[in-house]
């Protein structure tokens, strides 16, 4: 189970025990209606975990690395044709 799905257990868990414990059935029913909101939302937002943002954030820096050094090389590259 990853991350966001715990979350959303939780999450949908919490909310349901909010419900009233006479309401039995219904609280069950919500909690499992609970849990399917929250999933349909973050499957419409469509949101990465932490841990893949910061993957893409160093893959992000080291590409920016690459093209300051790459730009570098260019510049050096005009300055020996003229």
């Amino acid at each position: 189970m990853n991350d966001r799905q715990a979350w959303v257990d939780q999450v949908s868990e919490e909310l349901a025990s909010r419900v009233p414990v006479g309401l039995g059935v219904l609280r069950e029913d919500l909690g499992r209606n609970f849990r399917a909101v929250l999933q349909s939302a973050f499957t419409r937002l469509d949101l990465v975990t932490r841990e893949e943002f910061d993957v893409q954030r160093a893959v992000l820096a080291r590409l920016r690395t690459e093209l300051a050094e790459l730009a570098g090389q260019v510049a050096a590259l005009e300055q020996r044709e003229e």
